[in-house]
């Protein structure tokens, strides 16, 4: 019997490193639209195909999508967040979910350093004043880096990578995670609101789950210090945009660098308007080589799961 793989979108141009190594385990691969479709129409597309594998990178995979496919086996997420898929409904059902939690390390560590190098020399304020027709040197207030405390929010493996890349510059590294098993050498673990209290630059590396929504509110941003930077590259849900707005507006926050948003790709203007605020449409997890680790290694756990092997990333416990 060959499987159905379905393919529920993808943020790249073609659909190619799947279809390779799903064809060549012998499956089918059924491709949906590039750009993620709406619950309903991922219901559709699961009634109409009934696969027995589900490869996801945004689109959402509903309870109901999952109860439409009696044969399913596996939802793989092309990614590492999960807040897309019903995963209490696939576990109920027997089915495996998995993701890539590990190939994009380098890349969103890189992008939070990113933010905080291009505020503290204010590249991207400079850059805009220069493209606007003004060469004003003398009204530079930059920040020596070595001197600012950075606070991780979220201390598995990239907020561990942030934590090492901005220890190089000579930053005093403190992180909060009540799920960390231990600390890091040279990184002190403290309670949010005194990390909050003493950081120049917060990173926010935290999942996106019940507990983590607005985590970041307007009662958090008022215990950071004044004029300090928030960085958001973990997900757009943890931060309560409307109270980040009022933040800069006041004051209170100096800059805000932000991969991910609430409503992405809608962005609220006052947003856009903020000098302050630096924004990039979603791709701190992106690089050239880290979409080709994540494409395959999404597609082989399909194929691993397919031909009766348990997967190398579980993110669930199945039911019997």
């Amino acid at each position: 019997m060959t499987h159905t793989v379905l393919l529920t979108d993808y943020a790249w141009p073609d659909d190619g490193i799947e279809r390779s190594v799903i064809e060549a385990a012998g499956c089918r691969l059924v491709s949906g639209p590039a750009n993620p479709a709406p619950a309903e129409q991922i219901e559709a597309l699961v009634r109409d195909h009934q696969p027995a594998a589900i490869l996801t990178c945004w689109a959402q995979v509903s309870a109901a999508a999952i109860a439409a496919a009696p044969d399913l086996r596996i939802v793989a997420r092309l990614g590492v967040g999960l807040d897309n898929i019903a995963v209490d409904a696939a576990t109920a059902r027997g089915i495996w979910v998995t993701n890539v939690p590990d190939y994009c390390v380098a890349e969103v560590s890189d992008h939070a350093v990113g933010f905080a190098l291009a505020w503290t020399r204010g590249l991207v304020h400079f850059d805009r004043q220069v493209r606007g027709g003004h060469w004003e040197p003398a009204s530079a207030r930059l920040r020596r880096i070595s001197e600012l405390t950075c606070g991780i929010i979220g201390f598995g493996r990239i907020g561990r990578a942030t934590a090492a890349k901005m220890a190089a510059f000579g930053c005093s590294i403190v992180a909060h995670d009540p799920y960390a098993p231990d600390a890091a050498a040279g990184v002190r673990m403290l309670p949010l609101d005194e990390l909050l209290a003493i950081s120049d630059i917060v990173v926010v590396h935290a999942p996106l789950t019940p507990d983590t929504h607005h985590l970041i509110g307007a009662d958090a941003l008022s215990r950071m210090r004044r004029g300090s930077l928030l960085i958001n590259v973990s997900r757009g849900g943890v931060v309560d945009t409307e109270a980040v707005i009022d933040a800069l507006e006041s004051g209170q926050l100096g800059g805000v660098g932000l991969d991910v948003l609430e409503a992405e790709p809608e962005i609220p203007a006052r947003l856009l308007a903020h000098p302050g605020a630096m924004i990039t449409p979603h791709v701190a997890f992106s690089s050239d080589a880290s979409l080709i680790e994540l494409r395959r290694r999404a597609a082989e756990e399909v194929v691993r799961v397919l031909s009766g092997q348990p997967p190398e990333q579980p993110r669930n416990r199945p039911a019997a």
